[in-house]
């Protein structure tokens, strides 16, 4: 992290977006450039670069780094929502189905739970480019699961 204040355990819905994204500098989210834009309780909006570290061969976006940016929103959403300190949010299922490529740009993720259990979070998540295409479709399943 830059800032040793920003502890990722005392994050939650109300906690500014630039704090949560500082939160989780030196992780895989900072490594794939994800920025999360915005948080409310049954939403989280993030943005991912179409970059070296993104693409695949052939120079589209990889499917692998539409996946990890829908887990990551998911993941996040779920954490924003439960006891961070007793609790956590573990990603159980991913399914996703790719539609579209992009070769550049960024593309825009838009996570909403569609589920809120006592021990699992249900989330969809679309992944659009610039223009407002849909890129991929992801739905994310999360356990939530007592610390010990």
């Amino acid at each position: 992290m830059k800032n040793d204040s920003v502890n990722y355990f005392d994050i939650g819905p109300d906690t500014p977006v630039e704090l949560i994204n500082e939160s989780l500098e030196g992780t895989l989210v900072s490594n794939l450039n994800i920025r999360i834009e915005k948080v409310t309780g049954s939403e989280i909006c993030a943005s991912m670069p179409l970059c070296e570290k993104t693409r695949r061969p052939g120079g589209i976006m990889h499917g692998g780094a539409n996946i990890a940016l829908a887990e990551t929103i998911a993941g996040v959403g779920s954490q924003l929502l439960i006891d961070m300190y007793n609790y956590d949010a573990r990603g159980v299922q991913v399914s996703a189905n790719h539609v579209r490529g992009v070769s550049g740009g960024n593309v825009h993720a838009v996570a909403k739970i569609i589920h809120k259990g006592m021990s699992t979070h249900i989330w969809n998540v679309d992944i659009k480019d610039d223009d407002g295409r849909l890129i991929s479709s992801v739905r994310v399943l999360n356990m939530i699961v007592k610390k010990k």
